[in-house]
């Protein structure tokens, strides 16, 4: 096929953007009782006051960022001013307090400005002023005890006037590993954000496809097999939408004029390998070390084979049916390891297993209590 006929070609798509995961609708469905709770905490600030922080946490998927940017549209009602920061690009105190820097004042656009000169210009411009940064995938900033213990105080600095932090964050248990110097520092509310449930998704996937094919390109059975796989894989909306994208472009490639089930079938493969992909390349650091560590331990050998009746040279150990099995101890070894190879600092023993609990919930691994008389998992 030529150039000239793919591009000049018909399709099935009538608005690709909407149905991305990154576009934001005007209206959000099911996602009503978090906006609200959200303007809730948020009010003060429509009177000259300092809101609440927030934490919000929930999977991959479940609308956390959507939310918060379409609560950003009601700035002027708020009488607030946001800053929006991808903590994934922005990934360091000094990174955070720039972005932020630029977003409201324009010549710290510039470089070379010190950290300690854009911390006081932020702490001037605020005067009088409700300022809201939210911080997405704040987990993901190296020091980040230290940017919230200075974006807390700086309050005390602040005349007439506030910074409040939504920060978003996939990790339930993202608190828990705060210092009590920078928990001190902030006074919040959070919020858990629940999967989708299969129905929801599919609510979702209608909305969009409307708008982004052609009128009955969709098949209703394929919309629900895709609210059906998504609802399997934690409730992912991104999931979904990718699916929906994806089995699209297997229909326009094959010159078809709607989609089934059998498009559906054929996208899911290579939209589950993508996101393995990108749950693993996005995770911080550490956790990429500790799985790294893990696929070590996988290739070489448990030291623990001969509980599960591995022979010599027998890799993973079998406990409980569980196979490859490693127990925790060693794998914290093997990731101590692999962080000095790498000329990393590890991280004591209850970071590593906030890390196990986290790439769980991914379902990256699986943890179970073991039957061998040895203590670990």
């Amino acid at each position: 096929m030529r150039v000239e006929e793919i591009l000049s070609g018909p399709s099935i798509f009538r608005d690709r953007n909407v149905l991305s995961p990154h576009f934001i609708p005007d209206t959000l469905l099911h996602r009503d009782r978090e906006i609200e709770s959200i303007v809730r905490i948020l009010a003060p600030s429509s009177k000259r006051m300092k809101p609440k922080s927030i934490f919000i946490y929930g999977k991959t998927g479940t609308g956390k960022t959507s939310t918060v940017k379409h609560i950003m549209k009601f700035s002027d009602q708020l009488c607030a001013i946001f800053a929006y920061v991808n903590c994934r690009i922005y990934n360091s105190k000094y990174k955070v307090l720039q972005k932020v820097g630029k977003t409201f004042i324009g010549e710290l656009d510039k470089t070379g400005f010190g950290l300690s000169h854009i911390y006081e210009r932020l702490v001037a411009f605020a005067a009088g002023k409700q300022i809201i940064i939210i911080l997405d995938e704040i987990d993901m900033v190296k020091d980040v005890d230290d940017l919230l213990y200075m974006l807390g105080r700086s309050n005390d600095e602040i005349i007439d006037g506030g910074i409040t932090i939504i920060g978003i964050s996939n990790s339930l248990s993202f608190k828990e590993r705060l210092d009590a110097r920078s928990k001190s520092s902030l006074y919040e509310d959070e919020m858990v954000f629940a999967p989708y449930s299969a129905s929801q998704i599919h609510d979702i996937l209608k909305e969009r496809s409307k708008i982004g094919f052609e009128p009955d390109v969709v098949q209703e059975s394929a919309l629900n097999l895709i609210a059906a796989i998504s609802a399997q894989t934690s409730g992912d909306a991104r999931y979904a939408l990718r699916l929906l994208i994806r089995a699209g472009e297997v229909a326009d490639s094959k010159r078809l004029k709607t989609v089934t089930d059998r498009e559906v079938e054929t996208a899911r493969m290579n939209v589950e390998d993508d996101v393995i992909i990108e749950a693993v390349s996005t995770l911080p650091e550490h956790q990429q070390i500790l799985l790294l560590g893990l696929a070590t331990l996988t290739t070489g050998g448990s030291s623990y084979a001969k509980l599960g009746g591995g022979g010599e040279g027998a890799g993973a150990a079998n406990v409980d049916g569980i196979e490859p099995f490693f127990m925790s101890g060693e794998l914290y070894e093997q990731y101590a390891k692999t962080c000095n190879a790498l000329g990393r600092q590890k991280r004591s023993a209850r970071w590593y297993r906030e890390y196990l609990t986290d790439l769980e919930m991914l379902g990256l691994i699986s943890m179970v209590e073991t039957s061998t008389g040895i203590r670990g998992r």
